[in-house]
């Protein structure tokens, strides 16, 4: 059983008929916690019954929920999803909010220390308070798991590159890799060439590129693994990428067959996005049936 630690936004999707609980860092915990994972949850959410739902959630999924305060004068977080024809969402966050103003005190850090991997994202970094906490856990965690999640105009450059030089293992889908490649200075819209060009740029020897109904990429220490993926009628993709990820980090900490790992972090993610929301209950048979 590993101990992650997740940091980041939790909040509500709010879609035109319903809203759903999620956020990237609250996806990937979930999925982590299904896998049988002592799962911790760093944020916060405003004193309402909105954050007080999410909590209760949370914890009723066996989250540990001990570093999400509730914050009187912030309140919950809502993102306003909308999906076009072939359920690809897009997203409009509320700023400020709760989890703009994570505070670090000595539980985090030790709770960080004690981890086996801590998993970010850029989102929570775009406001100073939470900023700084992201970066002071940074210099305590063991393995840092950085998901890159580009949401305009939440983030800048330089924040990126900073994450990515700390990062032990990256995870990007095409449009960002390519952008990003762009922006350091790569000359070639080539998939692996703009891998490879991060590695040597930010000094990271494991990256993944989710390339959508495509599948995924893997690159560890120079050898690359590549999974077509798996086609399934997609319902919605949020959260897809997210239960991806922690299939991912699972797997690696794991020490499983790297192309294990990527076939089923697929067939975990096409199985998220034929369903509705981010984080739908699988079957084991599910992604059995899927991959073979």
């Amino acid at each position: 059983m590993l101990k992650v630690v997740c940091f980041g936004e939790v909040l509500w999707d709010v879609f035109p008929t319903e809203k759903k609980i999620g956020g990237a860092p609250l996806n990937v915990a979930l999925r982590l916690q299904s896998f049988g994972n002592d799962v911790s949850m760093i944020s916060a959410v405003g004193n309402d019954t909105d954050g007080q739902n999410i909590i209760e959630y949370l914890s009723d999924s066996g989250i540990d929920t001990a570093l999400i305060p509730l914050i009187s004068n912030e309140s919950t977080s809502h993102v306003n999803v909308q999906l076009d024809k072939n359920g690809s969402a897009k997203y409009t966050i509320e700023m400020p909010c709760a989890w703009d103003f994570i505070e670090l005190n000595d539980a985090i850090i030790n709770k960080v220390k004690s981890s086996d991997a801590f998993i970010f994202g850029s989102l929570t970094a775009r406001m100073p308070t939470s900023y700084k906490t992201l970066s002071q856990i940074l210099e305590s965690a063991t393995l840092k798991v950085f998901d890159v999640n580009l949401r305009p105009p939440h983030y800048t450059i330089d924040k990126l590159l900073s994450f990515m030089c700390k990062a032990d293992i990256i995870k990007f889908n095409d449009e960002e890799l390519l952008e990003l490649s762009r922006k350091f200075g790569s000359g070639t819209n080539s998939l692996i060439d703009n891998v490879k060009f991060i590695s040597e740029r930010t000094n990271t020897q494991q990256i993944c590129v989710t390339l959508g109904s495509n599948g995924a990429l893997l690159y560890i220490e120079g050898v690359v693994y590549r999974s077509r993926g798996y086609e399934v009628k997609v319902e919605d993709t949020v959260g897809a990428g997210d239960s991806f990820l922690a299939t991912l980090v699972n797997g690696l900490l794991k020490d499983e067959n790297p192309q294990v790992i990527l076939e089923k972090a697929c067939a975990i993610g096409a199985l998220v996005a034929s369903r509705k929301g981010a984080n739908p209950i699988l079957k084991e048979s599910d992604i059995t049936n899927l991959i073979s």
